[in-house]
């Protein structure tokens, strides 16, 4: 009777060794086992801990097959969002703070997870088992897998976290605002200077882009550095019948600027810091009395700005790997010439007429360059090099070199649109792409910008909002 017990279990083992090769190979077999090898590599790489199921620890197995199963299901779930969000608002959800820090946990569960697989997986091959040419396969093979997926999930740890970081120091925690009355976002577009030249941070370039939230359709106003008498918009705070409170350029100017434009930043930081009490913390008071500078010229509510810092050019050009500009005429970078004309320091050299890629070198004196050229023309050539910048952030570009993009742009670009504001203009960015920018330039001849028509400046500003009317469906 024991002896016909004891022999089902040896009967019940010899027939599992036959029924899983995998599990119980021949191991006196290089062949056998070097077959066996590649199949457990590859279904390791194939359906993570599937390995371990037919050829290991069976817990481990499942616990690597059950977080495979989700992983797949997740990326279903995100293939379901895309397609039914749409592609800009997925991303305005995945960029959520919360959403980015969950994004990395998973990615570091699931990329330590595979690690482990892996090397248990190399363990289960035996590679002591295997012919010399075998083992050298299978072992640079595993070194390679480790490599690429690991390091691929550690450079997507890094990016998710670069991108939460990046976003968090470029745009504010303020609350979003809707759009005008008549249906616009406007952003006021600084491009300021503060390199080692200068004395602070100088306000180069000044333009509002005012985007259409409904279609997308984006029109800029840019305005000259020497545009006079501003008639400053009023936030409704003068409310002093003595006038013993005074905190907005409204009511220390309530007839209009007597300066420039330009000048507008400067003297509110340097003389008048205490004014606009309730300015964001990612704002400033020379930034917000700028914004009412502009609205009140062109007769519109400006909700945002963005200040580019031209000193940062540089580093966020080289990032994207330069950019695309077609120079209309040679501009010397650097140097000086005196009033005649004559040259008193040679520039370092020039930028020639023609299409060409620039460097972030090149096209920082391309924007900034100012003699043989008009303030208006160097204004002009700032917006181009915005523009180009604009146009080489294609995903691909982008991805490439996405750490170096990330940093270069957290130390560029300093703006009030608060983050929950993202995915809605990322939305209108997408839009536009496909629409022509439309530009108006307050310079000469259309305005004069030491005697202005304010009037006629707000009725162009007017007349570029209108609509065109549908045309009735058949």
């Amino acid at each position: 009777m024991s002896a016909t017990l004891s022999a089902r279990p040896r009967e019940s083992a010899g027939a599992d060794r036959v029924a899983l090769p995998v599990r119980y190979p021949d191991v006196d077999s290089p062949a056998v086992m070097g077959r066996r090898a590649w199949w457990l590599l590859g279904m390791n790489l194939v359906i993570p801990g599937s390995a371990q199921v037919l050829a290991g620890s069976r817990r481990l197995g499942r616990f690597g097959l059950g977080a495979t199963v989700i992983g797949w299901v997740l990326v279903v779930v995100a293939v379901v969002m895309v397609i039914t969000m749409g592609t800009t608002g997925f991303l305005g959800f995945a960029t959520q703070p919360w959403a980015l820090v969950l994004l990395q946990i998973l990615i570091a569960f699931y990329a330590v997870l595979w690690i482990v697989l892996t090397l248990d997986t190399l363990r289960l091959t035996r590679l002591v088992r295997l012919d010399a040419a075998a083992r050298a396969g299978v072992g640079i093979a595993t070194a390679a897998m480790l490599v690429l997926v690991g390091g691929g999930g550690a450079y997507a740890f890094m990016a998710a976290g670069s991108t939460n970081a990046t976003l968090d120091s470029i745009l504010a925690g303020g609350p979003a605002v809707p759009p005008d009355a008549d249906g616009y976002y406007n952003i006021l577009l600084i491009g300021a200077d503060s390199g080692a030249d200068r004395d602070g941070l100088r306000p180069d370039s000044t333009a509002v882009l005012s985007i259409d939230a409904t279609t997308g359709q984006a029109m800029t106003f840019g305005l000259p550095r020497d545009l006079f008498g501003m008639p400053f918009a009023s936030r409704g705070t003068d409310d002093d019948p003595d006038g013993a409170v005074v905190d907005t350029m409204h009511e220390l100017y309530p007839d209009g600027y007597d300066g420039h434009l330009n000048s507008v930043y400067t003297e509110v930081e340097i003389d008048h810091p205490d004014f606009y009490p309730g300015s964001a913390p990612d704002s400033s008071p020379g930034i917000e009395a700028t914004k009412d500078a502009v609205a009140g010229a062109l007769g519109i509510t400006v909700q945002y700005y963005v200040l580019i810092d031209m000193g940062g050019f540089e580093q966020l050009i080289d990032a994207l790997g330069g950019v695309t500009i077609n120079v209309q005429e040679r501009l010397p970078a650097n140097g000086d010439w005196d009033d005649a004309g004559n040259v008193v320091v040679e520039p370092d050299f020039w930028i020639e007429p023609g299409v060409q890629t620039m460097n972030g070198h090149t096209a920082l004196w391309y924007a900034r360059s100012r003699y043989t050229t008009s303030d208006y023309d160097r204004m002009v050539r700032q917006r181009e090099v915005q523009e180009a910048i604009i146009r080489q952030f294609d995903p691909a570009t982008v991805f490439s070199r996405f750490t170096d993009v990330m940093a270069a742009g957290a130390a560029t670009v300093r703006t009030d649109i608060p983050r929950d504001m993202f995915a809605t203009f990322l939305d209108l960015a997408m839009k536009a792409r496909d629409l022509d920018l439309e530009k108006i330039e307050f310079t000469p001849p259309t305005v004069d910008p030491e005697q202005p028509d304010y009037a006629y400046i707000q009725s162009l500003v007017t007349q570029s909002r209108v609509r065109p009317t549908p045309e009735p469906e058949d």
